[in-house]
């Protein structure tokens, strides 16, 4: 891949290693009024299973997403977030402390893809429960499901190399055009 490395950064917080990876190639002109974009950019970020990980994946994604052109008040960008909240939220309550890390990926091919994987080291993949009426939990992969759907995306969900999975959600890139300026 002849990729650009624009950021990479790490943290240590409370003794576990959080890594931020950034990448992305641009190509092709940019004229007046437009915004230099890659036609691959990825992101990446991996943190601890913790149930404090949920809000920082989503606010992860959604800082990304903003740098990449999405404006953070969107309709999309709140589904995005939910999905992203939901995908965390399994990695850590459903691994059973078997996976200490989870990572989440963010890919965008040439603005019209967007790919964002949830992945743990934990074997199990999800389960399709049946939602009782009165049931508190386990309709995370079904809202899952939805949105992507809605959004007019797929869902997979695909083993590791190392033996655990990743979800992943696949979406069409729309962002929303930049008003004219006034010259």
């Amino acid at each position: 891949m002849n990729a650009e490395v624009v950021a990479l950064w790490r943290k240590h917080q409370s003794g576990t290693v959080l890594e931020v990876i950034r990448f992305g190639s641009v190509s092709g002109p940019v004229g007046k009024g437009r915004r230099r974009m890659a036609d691959h950019q990825e992101a990446s970020v991996t943190l601890p299973s913790d149930p404090a990980s949920v809000s920082a994946a989503r606010t992860y994604v959604t800082d990304v997403l903003a740098e990449w052109g999405l404006p953070s008040d969107s309709e999309t960008a709140d589904t995005v977030r939910l999905i992203v909240s939901e995908l965390a939220t399994n990695a850590v309550q459903h691994t059973f402390g078997l996976s200490p890390t989870f990572t989440v990926d963010i890919e965008l091919d040439r603005d019209e893809k967007l790919r964002i994987g949830v992945t743990d080291s934990h074997p199990r993949f999800p389960k399709r429960l049946p939602a009782a009426v009165q049931q508190d939990n386990g309709r995370g992969m079904v809202i899952v499901r939805w949105l992507t759907a809605e959004s007019g995306g797929k869902l997979s969900v695909r083993p590791t190399s190392e033996g655990g999975k990743t979800v992943s959600i696949m979406l069409p890139w729309t962002v929303p055009a930049e008003p004219a300026r006034a010259d």
